[in-house]
């Protein structure tokens, strides 16, 4: 009986779920299901939103090289991947990766239609980017942070996916209570110090703040 009692234990945890982690924003990604590549163009792509009036500074920014690789957290329609795709040449690659199958299909089309054809659509889900071992120098994510329902394993998968000295680049909403508008404060879950602490404590090391945007933080960090 003793036996059985444990054979019937081990066999529990072996179906507890690898992923404990809490999820910290249940339902945020709720309208990505299935969404419409046309409207959130209109949402993604328009003027006054910072990062698209701002994408070629931020492309400037990253410093990309020739022949790197990098993947593109979050690409949504793909107008960065597109651009990324140019700046890494031929001899490059763009990963854009997206919970969304329709924003994974638009952006490889995306770039196809430029003439770019170093890009490749990766489906992930909620705990990783879906990324082999040190299979990539950079990872880019802007405006995706904070939809991360399982930051700690997003983290962990980009980690793993950097080669040693890789770096990660985040992008998203300064939240300041007070300053800050509803939308921002109501959505956002964490502003720049918490997220510089959640990246951090999963194994890299800040190396760069660059504030040159008004509503936006742009943070580069270091593989360990």
């Amino acid at each position: 009986m003793a036996h059985l009692l444990v054979r019937l234990f081990v066999l529990a945890a072996m179906a507890v779920p690898l992923h404990a982690e809490q999820n910290v924003s249940p339902g945020i990604n709720r309208q990505y299901q299935d969404p419409s590549v046309a409207q959130w163009r209109g949402v993604f792509e328009r003027d006054g939103r910072e990062v698209w009036d701002r994408r070629e500074d931020i492309v400037r920014r990253l410093r990309l090289q020739p022949g790197q690789q990098v993947a593109d957290v979050g690409a949504g329609t793909g107008f960065f991947s597109a651009m990324i795709a140019r700046g890494v040449g031929p001899a490059g690659v763009v990963y854009a990766i997206d919970i969304a199958a329709n924003f994974v299909d638009a952006s490889v089309q995306r770039a196809r239609d430029l003439g770019l054809h170093n890009v490749r659509g990766v489906l992930n889900d909620q705990y990783g980017i879906g990324l082999p071992a040190a299979s990539v120098d950079l990872v880019f994510t802007s405006d995706t942070y904070h939809h991360f329902e399982y930051p700690q394993s997003m983290l962990r998968s980009m980690h793993t996916a950097l080669r040693p000295g890789g770096e990660l680049v985040v992008i998203d909403f300064k939240r300041v209570p007070g300053l800050s508008n509803p939308w921002v404060l109501g959505h956002v879950r964490g502003g720049e110090d918490h997220v510089v602490a959640e990246v951090e404590a999963a194994g890299f090391t800040l190396s760069e703040r660059q504030d040159f945007m008004d509503s936006q933080y742009f943070l580069r960090f270091r593989r360990d």
